[in-house]
């Protein structure tokens, strides 16, 4: 859901119970994040979960079914975000896992409560993180 509060654009993540990167919020991101860049009165975005979780990831009940593919793809919301002209901030409390990992991980910037979790739970199941994850944060952290 997105808001304007004076130059910013918020764009909420939620999708109950746990934030999921579904097709439906997939695209709303996207149209979100289109309509702030076009909005002059917006200097900046950010992305914003709830205080428990920022996301969880991808939608698990997507798995298997076309939605799980359909246009955009979270490789399409991460291009989306990176190559915004405006800045987006991702705003983390409580659980980036996975997917929402790699969303914050797109945006220009990051901040996080002290209590925030960061994880790619998936690579214990023998998973690589699809999106570039495994790129992006050894860049922003270091070797």
């Amino acid at each position: 859901m997105l808001s304007i509060q004076n130059d910013v654009a918020v764009i909420a993540i939620n999708n109950p119970p746990v934030n999921s990167l579904g097709h439906a919020l997939r695209e709303q991101i996207v149209q979100e994040i289109q309509i702030a860049q076009s909005d002059p009165a917006v200097l900046g975005i950010v992305l914003v979960g709830n205080e428990k979780l920022f996301s969880a990831g991808s939608d698990v009940t997507e798995f298997g079914t076309d939605l799980q593919f359909r246009e955009p793809i979270l490789r399409t919301v991460i291009s989306t975000v990176e190559d915004c002209q405006k800045p987006v901030v991702a705003a983390i409390a409580g659980i980036a896992l996975g997917g929402g990992l790699e969303l914050a991980l797109a945006c220009h910037g990051r901040v996080a409560l002290a209590s925030a979790r960061i994880g790619f739970p998936e690579v214990n199941l023998g998973l690589i993180p699809g999106s570039g994850g495994t790129q992006r944060l050894p860049r922003l952290v270091g070797p």
